[in-house]
């Protein structure tokens, strides 16, 4: 569904993003080429075995990146928050998606067409090293993971994660309550663990006085004991 309510193109003005080095004649190009949908919660952005068309930046919302694994079960590889790309691994190298994404909370995405982006990188040198970092930093980030997914015990696991969710997506305006809500087979499939697991886990943090639950919420009480059992692991 093509949203009607958002100014699509906005995304290209972003002085934070890989567009900041974009000339106005470049930036046309990419504009001239958007598509702008409006994704309900828990919708699918994109599934894995498809070829992507674009390049997607999620200009609002949150979502996560998802593969299926051995018996169906799902695994949590990355999240996205606002002002982020989802999918240029496959677009760039010219392969199927090999995970999904989905939307954790009702979102907007602009998807670039390809022939457009790969027009403007033919001609920006300085917009393609943007990229090559984007790119290098993805892969710096998943390798961190893939080690403490399978190095750390539960516990650690666990409070990595959500230390991840914090730095991922921020804190409400209490200044403590994680601005994302997950479901506990989100934050076991996050922490490649059992939903009972995670449970057992989360409430053992509650007992210690790390966290606080309400429904989806969740309130870091004490961030350093937090981060202490991250990094005893």
């Amino acid at each position: 569904m093509t949203s009607n309510n958002f100014d699509c193109g906005t995304c290209l003005e972003d002085s934070h993003s890989i567009f900041n080095v974009l000339t106005p004649k470049d930036k046309k190009i990419l504009k001239d080429s958007l598509t702008c949908v409006t994704y309900k919660r828990h919708e699918t952005i994109f599934k894995e075995g498809f070829r992507p068309t674009g390049l997607i930046y999620l200009a609002q919302g949150q979502a996560k990146i998802c593969k299926e694994g051995v018996g169906g079960r799902e695994q949590i590889i990355r999240l996205i928050k606002s002002g982020e790309f989802l999918g240029y691994r496959a677009l760039f190298a010219d392969d199927y998606y090999n995970a999904s994404a989905v939307t954790l909370e009702e979102s907007i995405v602009c998807i670039i067409d390809k022939a457009a982006l790969y027009e403007v990188m033919y001609n920006n040198c300085e917009f393609d090293l943007k990229v090559i970092k984007m790119l290098a930093q993805e892969l710096g980030l998943s390798e961190s993971r893939t080690v403490s997914l399978t190095q750390k015990y539960l516990r650690g696991r666990l409070a990595e994660s959500l230390l991840l969710l914090i730095d991922t997506f921020g804190y409400e305006e209490d200044g403590q309550t994680i601005k994302v809500r997950m479901s506990r087979e989100d934050l076991a499939s996050l922490s490649n663990m059992t939903t009972s697991n995670a449970i057992r886990t989360l409430y053992s943090f509650v007992e210690e006085g790390v966290i606080q639950l309400e429904g989806k919420k969740i309130k870091v009480i004490d961030l350093n004991k937090l981060e202490q059992i991250s990094n005893l692991g």
